[in-house]
């Protein structure tokens, strides 16, 4: 089975979490994400994280806590989210490789349709962040 490592941010404003919905003609098209994507090869999370950022929201941000990675076992692919508490450094988000992106308060997160992978993310993101500001840590 194929495996895909994907960094992805948690990006954490003013109380909300900025969440991104996906083209209507990609996998999971419609469905909400947490911005990120898949590691290139040679480059570590973080740089991952920070080039996904520039290309699919033209932001920069910077990593303020690692959560646990989880795997999900699709049919064609066993997928490892690597998330990323983050806080924005700079630029305005744009819709780059989205056609649709929201700042989303915590408590409501579990409301939008996310690929089944997201699943402990959201219940994490729902109980815990809640009011928090981005450099705050999460308790785990």
């Amino acid at each position: 089975m194929k495996r895909i490592d994907v960094a992805i941010a948690v990006v954490v404003e003013g109380g909300r979490v900025l969440i991104c919905q996906r083209k209507e003609k990609d996998t999971f098209g419609g469905f909400w994400e947490f911005p990120g994507g898949k590691c290139e090869a040679g480059e570590s999370l973080e740089q991952c994280l920070v080039r996904e950022m520039r290309e699919e929201l033209a932001i920069v941000v910077e990593t303020v806590e690692k959560y646990p990675p989880i795997a999900h076992d699709y049919p064609h692919v066993r997928l490892t989210l690597h998330p990323f508490r983050c806080r924005r450094v700079s630029g305005e988000p744009k819709m780059i490789e989205c056609q649709k992106f929201e700042w989303a308060e915590p408590g409501k997160i579990r409301d939008y349709r996310f690929p089944p992978a997201n699943a402990a993310l959201l219940e994490r993101i729902a109980t815990q962040i809640t009011g928090a500001s981005a450099d705050a840590p999460c308790n785990s």
